[in-house]
């Protein structure tokens, strides 16, 4: 195709601005592109010939704005996106705009998408020039998905996590179709497979997510794994998946350029087997589309060779590095092949914008809130101080039943372990999903609470619901717990940078490294703390620590009122003394810590305290401190987020910022003394906040690592958390 530039032309659009290279007039444009195929309220007939001719049109739309838009910068990868530009044209085509992504490289190409169908427009980009300005840029189009970029679902860049959001989606939504491109070289990661086989064993009759497998042979740096299976082996592994439908559509059946390889180029074949293709895949996704929404899970496998109609391809078309500018000679004549005439992007634009009933930024779901029902006031029961040891985690169990008795949307996810956590009450009152009902498992095929053996798929559905907008909870061993942590952060780092309001992401990890010494070092990772820590300084996740059963139910209501947050709460499975009262931790929520006991004398030892468990040794070293004469105050650290400084955290660039922090008064209140020791039965990077505002003479005193033992204290003397070892230290400390 031959090119022009845009000054050899006064038709283009306002929006045009910025594009290098205009083409000239396309063969069948007046019989098949006079007229857009969609009008509002409408989608394309897939078996129309103008439809298709419209979609092929709208894939090279696609493949140029992404090349355009990288080579701009020299940064960023057109070659996935553009080996699937059909399907993606031809969803759109077909009105299906929720679309997800599993492949955060395929962002230039979504925001492509955005631009075509005006949603760019909510954030000022109204035109390539300005879509090319801001790309990878602060404030603008970042290099990878983010759900701050209006009509953009989910974030994406970790592989391994789309299909989640997808299925969440799907769980609320039932009535609509939640695509989600897949990479052959991603399909590898864990475990999108498995995650959903285990979500479709679960919720039978919710097929209405669509994987689309682009089946390109590569993957970032070299041939894909894959790459090497026939399309018959292809659909096989689906299908042995669980796959009722899977539809196939291979460039190479339409080949007439003779390209070698089982993978191909389509933009190399004559404009008439383009348009052959193009079909192709226009009446396969609608057929699986179809079947989908209507009851059987379905998968789309577009099978083309990566980088198809942009400057490389195979691997080589990934990403661009600094030599691949908008004047080298590949990038221009890439351009050039790809170019468009005027009255063409007017017809894309017209199409994209009309399809779907409007652009992403106004239909998407996660455009708008999801409405939930009001909870009222939870039924909070509280012990007397002092009296009967309770379990913190059941006494939480009881408030989360009484969630999902009134929210029906609400999940609890777990994998096969609420028993073991001392919350079976939460199975009771809600029953696990499972196809065999069984009372005495408390199993159930329509229940609430979701148990595969897989921390990625625990935490993938809690996390992708919350994100979705809907309450959950995701429930684990501490020691587990960071199998599922990359998808929660991921969830938590798009809640800070959201345009809209979503219950947070509300976790309860149970069975602390101090209660499982007899199960070995397996079982002993608190390690986990410490990443916890550092995302305190997101400003937008909050680790909680409540010491007692009355205030972990505190804790959980507080949790449930906050939005566009993380929320960890860590507590014991074991009965342990009642230490609080609700006054006291939501005092504690507001200042971060709250004064369990005060013992004067010549000088003063202050306890900084982290956990329930650890709380047994620190009680035992101030008594033995007052008979020495010496003074001991101990704190209970509930919310150590607010014990930093305003300024050591992000919080003011988080979407429902929360500025509070206890200023320098009320932290010398609590912490001030002629020694300070920070204690946990986790990582020490949790006491950062304390030990970098304090001035006293400090210690700390944490985790350094598991060991097979007979007891929490016999694990807890391992690691030199013993009263002993606290009162030597102070005595050291205020000498």
């Amino acid at each position: 195709m031959t090119a022009t530039t845009p000054k050899e032309t006064s038709a283009a659009s306002n929006f045009c601005e910025g594009i290098q290279y205009f083409g000239e007039a396309i063969p069948g444009f007046e019989t098949y592109g006079a007229t857009p195929v969609i009008d509002l309220g409408t989608t394309a007939n897939p078996t129309d010939p103008a439809a298709a001719f419209q979609t092929l049109l709208a894939a090279d739309a696609l493949r140029y704005l992404t090349l355009q838009v990288t080579g701009s910068k020299a940064s960023g990868h057109p070659g996935g996106f553009a080996s699937q530009a059909e399907a993606y044209a031809a969803l759109v085509m077909l009105g299906y705009k929720n679309i997800i992504t599993e492949v955060g490289h395929h962002a230039p190409g979504f925001y492509s998408a955005m631009f075509l169908d005006r949603s760019l427009e909510d954030m000022g980009i109204e035109t390539v020039q300005q879509l090319r300005d801001r790309f990878r840029e602060k404030h603008g189009l970042l290099g990878h998905l983010s759900g701050y970029i209006p009509g953009i679902l989910a974030p994406a860049g970790p592989l391994g996590q789309g299909q989640h959001f997808a299925m969440a989606a799907a769980l609320l939504h039932k009535d609509k179709l939640f695509p989600f491109t897949v990479g052959d070289g991603g399909l590898g990661e864990p475990y999108i497979i498995s995650s959903i086989a285990h979500f479709h064993t679960a919720f039978p009759n919710v097929t209405n997510f669509l994987p689309i497998l682009v089946w390109n042979g590569y993957s970032q740096e070299h041939h894909s794994m894959v790459s090497l299976k026939t399309n018959e082996q292809m659909k096989a592994y689906w299908q042995g998946n669980g796959f009722e439908q899977v539809v196939l559509v291979d460039a190479k059946d339409f080949d007439d350029a003779n390209q070698s390889g089982d993978y191909v180029d389509s933009t190399a074949f004559s404009f008439e087997q383009r348009l052959a293709f193009t079909k192709a895949v226009l009446t396969g996704v609608d057929e699986a589309a179809r079947s989908a929404l209507s009851g059987k899970l379905t998968a789309f496998i577009i099978k083309q060779l990566k980088g198809a109609g942009v400057h490389a391809r195979g691997a080589k078309s990934h990403n661009l590095y600094p030599k691949d500018t908008l004047d080298a000679p590949h990038i221009v004549n890439a351009l050039k092949e790809r170019a468009l005439p005027p009255e063409v992007w007017q017809l894309v634009r017209t199409n994209c914008e009309r399809a779907g009933g409007g652009p992403a930024a106004k239909t998407v779901v996660t455009e708008f809130e999801y409405e939930l029902p009001e909870l009222g006031e939870l039924p909070l029961e509280e012990y007397p101080v002092g009296g009967e040891a309770k379990v913190s985690t059941t006494a939480m169990g009881r408030l989360v039943g009484k969630v999902g008795q009134i929210d029906k949307n609400f999940f609890v996810t777990n994998a096969d372990g609420n028993e073991a956590s001392g919350i079976a009450n939460i199975n009771q009152a809600l029953k696990i999903i499972h196809p065999t009902t069984d009372d005495l498992y408390n199993q159930a095929p329509n229940g609430q609470v979701y148990e595969p053996l897989s921390e990625d798929a625990c935490a993938g559905l809690a996390a992708g619901l919350s994100l979705m907008g809907a309450r959950t909870l995701w429930c684990s061993y501490e020691s587990f717990a960071i199998n599922g942590l990359p998808i929660w952060q991921t969830v938590t780092q798009a809640m800070a940078e959201l345009r809209r309001r979503t219950p947070s992401t509300i976790t309860l990890f149970t069975a602390g490294a101090l209660e499982q010494g007899r199960n070995g070092w397996t079982h002993q990772r608190p390690e986990i703390e410490a990443y916890f820590a550092s995302l305190m300084r997101n400003g937008n996740v909050f680790p909680l620590f409540p010491p007692d059963a009355n205030s972990i139910q505190v804790c959980y209501d507080w949790a449930l009122t906050t939005k566009n947050k993380g929320i960890v709460i860590t507590a014991s499975k074991s009965p342990l003394p009642i230490r609080t009262t609700f006054e006291q931790t939501s005092q504690a929520l507001r200042d971060g810590a709250v004064v369990l006991q005060e013992v004067s004398g010549n000088k003063k030892v202050v306890f900084a305290v982290i956990g329930d468990m650890t709380l047994i040794p620190v009680f035992e070293a101030a008594a033995l401190l007052e008979k020495e004469g010496i003074g001991a105050r101990i704190v209970s650290v509930i919310n150590p987020r607010r014990l930093y400084r305003p300024h050591d955290t992000a919080w003011d660039t988080c979407s429902e910022p929360d500025g509070d922090f206890v200023d320098d008064a009320k932290f010398a209140e609590l912490f001030d003394g002629d020694a300070l020791i920070g204690v946990t039965g986790g990582a020490a990077a949790m006491l950062e906040p304390i030990m970098l505002r304090s001035t006293s003479k400090r210690d700390t005193f944490a985790w350094k690592r598991g060991e097979t033992t007979a007891s929490a204290g016999e694990l807890m003397a391992f690691n030199g958390l013993t009263a002993q070892a606290l009162v030597k230290r102070g005595i050291e400390l205020v000498g």
